[in-house]
């Protein structure tokens, strides 16, 4: 049956060779998988989630009790005091902006720790000029790079002691940077030199990627607030849309308003049918995004073997579900794209191509087979067309799909 999947038989035989090495590291994300899913079901029991939250609401969204109890579930598996999950949010990149533009004002500071934010931000940040942007509204932005893939602690704290700075962004996922993702003992270390200094400060996280990656989200280490989309880890697949800020209740006050208008805030917002997607998804995300994590390590540690230059290393920890591997050939990282793409349940005839697509500086070619156009919880594979040419994989719904997908990339490009 491999073969006639197209996979090649030296592919099959690294496989068996590979599953073995991992094992031990599987078992570890399990374990995680349990710890993580006891947190769910526990907040789903606190609320008592039963089939009247999986009503819909229309027009303006009064009293919609699915929409309320899904904000509490969710604040209780994050440790937030509050949360607003909604399908208003038609991207991580959306919320992000309305975070951004809810908490800053004319003449605000907000500073970057990672370096530069994914690219998607670049405009809406003003590092490429846009009339929207917020630097044409007055707010200024700053960044301090990482060192060796770790904070510069005291160029934060020296920055920090002139007080002038109303925000730090912290970006979990490394985007497509050429750096490693932020774990939660950095994030926990970050936040201790920045309070340290400045007590009021907002600490936001992109955490796009990292939910249920480990047993601690970035607000039980002392982030204020947190931002993620739902067609990544917490949606678990199946959640259509939407994304979620999370945190103290005063920011997400402020970013519901932001959402919707002045004095409205969470009291409005139609759910059309999708409470049930959304209770259903983060139900299977622990699972899901144990998934993702397998897949990842099984990446790993098969193009390692054949040569090429991927991180995480298998056995390495991980703070997020993408796995990147350094190709350093053109041709080559568009064929694994492309095999991925075979690999997939959903339009595997298609053939990616790299294009000029919206919100990036380079070419990009993006892999998705996906069942969620733009779900990256699920199987796919992207990358900006420039040297060293890396491939940013993520997902996978299924650990025995990831692995095949996976097992006929590799037979392109051998």
């Amino acid at each position: 049956m491999y073969k006639e999947f197209g996979i090649k038989d030296e592919v099959i035989d690294l496989s068996e060779k590979v599953e073995n090495e991992i094992s031990s590291v599987i078992n570890e994300v399990n374990k995680r998988c349990e710890i993580n899913t006891m947190k769910v079901l526990k907040a789903f029991n606190k609320y008592n989630i039963s089939d009247m939250h999986f009503g819909m609401t229309t027009g303006y969204g009064y009293g919609d009790v699915g929409r309320d109890t899904i904000e509490k579930v969710f604040a209780e598996v994050l440790g937030a005091e509050d949360c607003l999950v909604r399908s208003q949010f038609i991207s991580g990149t959306h919320a992000l902006t309305v975070a951004l533009f809810a908490f800053l004002r004319p003449n605000d500071t907000m500073i970057s720790i990672c370096g530069k934010p994914y690219d998607t931000l670049d405009e809406v940040i003003g590092i490429v000029p846009n009339d929207s942007s917020l630097k044409s509204y007055g707010i200024n932005y700053e960044q301090i790079d990482l060192v060796e893939d770790d904070f510069d602690y005291q160029r934060i704290a020296d920055r920090l002691s002139k007080n002038d700075v109303k925000l730090i962004e912290i970006q979990r996922s490394r985007g497509y940077a050429t750096r490693k993702s932020i774990t939660i003992d950095k994030i926990e270390k970050v936040v201790s030199v920045i309070r340290s200094v400045n007590k009021d400060v907002i600490i936001m996280v992109d955490n796009c990627y990292g939910e249920f990656v480990d047993e601690k989200e970035p607000l039980a280490v002392g982030a204020d607030v947190m931002v993620g989309s739902l067609i990544k880890n917490l949606g678990g697949g199946i959640a259509p849309n939407g994304a979620y800020i999370a945190g103290k209740k005063s920011l997400v006050n402020l970013a519901a308003e932001r959402l919707t208008a002045p004095g409205l805030g969470k009291e409005v917002g139609p759910t059309l049918g999708i409470n049930k997607y959304i209770l259903q998804g983060l139900f299977f995300a622990p699972s899901v995004v144990a998934s993702s994590l397998k897949t990842a390590i099984y990446t790993s540690r098969m193009l390692e073997n054949l040569g090429y230059k991927p991180v995480p290393a298998y056995n390495e920890k991980r703070s997020d579900i993408v796995q990147t591997v350094e190709f350093g050939d053109k041709d080559k990282l568009i064929k694994y794209c492309q095999g991925i793409q075979m690999g997939s349940p959903i339009d595997s005839n298609s053939v990616p191509e790299p294009w000029d697509m919206p919100g990036y500086t380079d070419q990009v070619i993006m892999a998705a087979g996906a069942f969620t156009q733009g779900s990256s919880i699920e199987l796919s594979c992207d990358a900006p067309i420039r040297p060293p040419y890396i491939a940013f994989q993520q997902g996978g719904l299924t650990y025995e799909s990831g692995k095949l997908g996976v097992m006929k990339a590799i037979s392109q490009i051998i």
